[in-house]
């Protein structure tokens, strides 16, 4: 899976050798006081059902999967698969529910956001303990960036409604937004509570019902996420959860004639999936998929500081995040400059037990995932890429868990398959570029149009070439995410744009009533 948004950089979670995490480098704007950090515990003694038509149901079927703790790869509880039949239901439940949701009030509409809110807030410190759990992010990374971008999405998608025209006059024609009706949601296990909530957020605000499919690798922070929204007194119907797997319960949800749009958050490869699904009913499909973000360090650009700062961006999360800077551009006349800078930046990563101190990336997600990573690691050495750190195998001390060695690659060419493969993983491709136009060559040389990031003391001068990079982000010097601008893809990473008024409308539909306002 892949996204996220997926989506905070080392700007975000900044760190140091020390390991520590600095609380003012969270760009999510949640203020304290919406956050509960008073642990209740989490019982999930909805582990093994699904929520349909606000009602914790059994599944139809017998069928459950171990989710996996990465970091001791033993079993954390078994979550129940669901089959055609828990989706079938489950879009009945939207489907009847839309007929009142759809006419709801803005201000009805804001109220129950701000429900949620308060809600989510009293279980923060829980949801971060499941995703660290689960994913294997670091407690730190957990508490302080994932959770809480789950309710930095739902303020947002509050501010946006407030402010947000339905109707507007284009002469004697009344122009009319309306919600786009029942909505499937599949959602990755990256920066899961990210990715529910910027698809649910924006739905529940333009007045759209929902199925959700998450992660079957990360599935208990879905459940969580929507005991949340039972407790804020969601209308039954209007939230609906049915765990399992692609090729089951994505499958008949995205195929299903009665969901009339579908918005997913995973591989490209999935993605194609997703949407040869949703053709025979011709349906809206939304979709952010993988990425190979080049991040370009301009000639001026102060080199320590710019390639030390992107290199903890690319292992936050232990590489895992669709928008990461993967690859990094610099002047072929100074690369074993860049390569020593970024060699000393890896080799101050303490990878390790999610819950231990100083711990900067725990481990990847899962064993499918570590052993893609290896591979490519290995392909990297193979084709002729310098290694300078890391390599194949488990950092030192570390037997158990799937733990992957911050990678440096030095002199790559963008033919590589590390420079054009989403290793998604703390692997670090540094290719040389002669002068600007060379940069943006390689940087738009992919299949992918994600994200990117370009450094320079000139702002103007990065800001020039920005405009040259084919993808649907661009961070300049550093610039956090800002969950109030359009995130999405060109080319195959993906289309629609998620976050802040753009995520919004994609949720609705446009209407025109030709002689609403006749002249007399």
């Amino acid at each position: 899976m892949r996204s996220l948004l997926s989506m905070q950089r080392a700007d975000l979670i900044a760190r140091g050798a020390s390991g520590r995490h600095s609380e003012s480098d969270s760009r999510c704007h949640v203020p304290k006081s919406v956050i509960s950090t008073d642990k209740e515990g989490v019982a999930l003694s909805n582990r093994q059902k699904f929520y349909i038509n606000g009602q914790w149901v059994e599944p139809s079927t017998s069928d459950t999967l171990d989710v996996i703790n990465p970091a001791t790869e033993q079993p954390i509880e078994a979550v129940a698969m669901g089959g055609v039949a828990d989706v079938d239901k489950a879009v009945a439940a939207a489907k009847a529910a839309f007929e009142t949701f759809s006419q709801t009030t803005k201000e009805e509409r804001i109220a129950l956001l701000e429900a949620v809110i308060a809600k989510c807030g009293e279980r923060m410190a829980d949801i971060a303990g499941v995703i660290s759990e689960e994913m294997g992010a670091p407690s730190a990374l957990a508490a302080k960036a994932q959770a809480p971008t789950g309710i930095g999405h739902l303020m947002t998608a509050v501010n946006v409604l407030k402010e947000f025209e339905f109707e507007e006059d284009i002469g004697t024609t009344r122009v009319i937004k309306e919600p786009a009706g029942v909505c499937g949601f599949i959602t990755p296990w990256n920066w899961p509570i990210n990715q529910i909530a910027c698809k649910v957020a924006p739905a529940l605000a333009a007045g759209c019902t929902m199925v959700l499919k998450p992660s079957e690798v990360a599935p208990f922070n879905a459940i969580m996420f929507a005991e949340v929204l039972d407790a804020a007194g969601v209308p039954a119907g209007v939230f609906n959860l049915v765990n399992g797997d692609g090729p089951t319960v994505g499958a008949a949800l995205s195929s299903h004639p009665d969901v009339d749009m579908m918005s997913f958050t995973g591989s490209t490869r999935a993605g194609v999936e997703v949407a040869k699904a949703a053709a025979p009913t011709v349906k809206r499909v939304a979709q952010e998929l993988g990425g190979k973000s080049a991040n370009i360090i301009l000639d001026d650009a102060d080199f320590a500081k710019a390639i030390s700062r992107d290199v903890f961006g690319l292992v936050t999360n232990s590489g895992q995040s669709c928008n990461a800077p993967t690859r990094m551009l610099v002047p072929n006349a100074r690369m074993d400059e860049a390569a020593a800078i970024a060699k000393a930046a890896a080799e101050q990563v303490k990878v390790g037990d999610p819950n231990a101190e100083g711990t900067t990336i725990g481990p990847v997600v899962s064993e499918v995932q570590f052993n893609k990573i290896q591979d490519l690691i290995q392909k990297g050495i193979d084709e002729g890429a310098t290694l300078e750190t890391g390599g194949t195998g488990r950092p030192e001390g570390l037997n158990a868990g799937y733990y992957v060695k911050p990678t440096v690659f030095s002199h790559v060419s963008n033919d590589m398959a590390i420079a054009q493969e989403e290793i998604f993983g703390p692997v670090l491709a540094m290719i040389g570029y002669e002068d600007d136009e060379d940069a943006v060559r390689i940087a738009n040389d992919t299949l992918y149009g994600l994200s990117g990031y370009i450094s320079s003391e000139d702002s103007e001068r990065a800001v020039k070439i920005a405009r040259l990079i084919r993808t649907g982000n661009v961070h300049v010097n550093g610039a956090p995410p800002d969950q109030s601008a359009p995130f999405g893809g060109y080319k195959q990473s993906g289309n629609g744009r998620e976050w802040g008024r753009y995520g919004f409308e994609e949720f609705l539909e446009t209407k025109a009533i030709l002689g609403h306002n006749p002249k007399s």
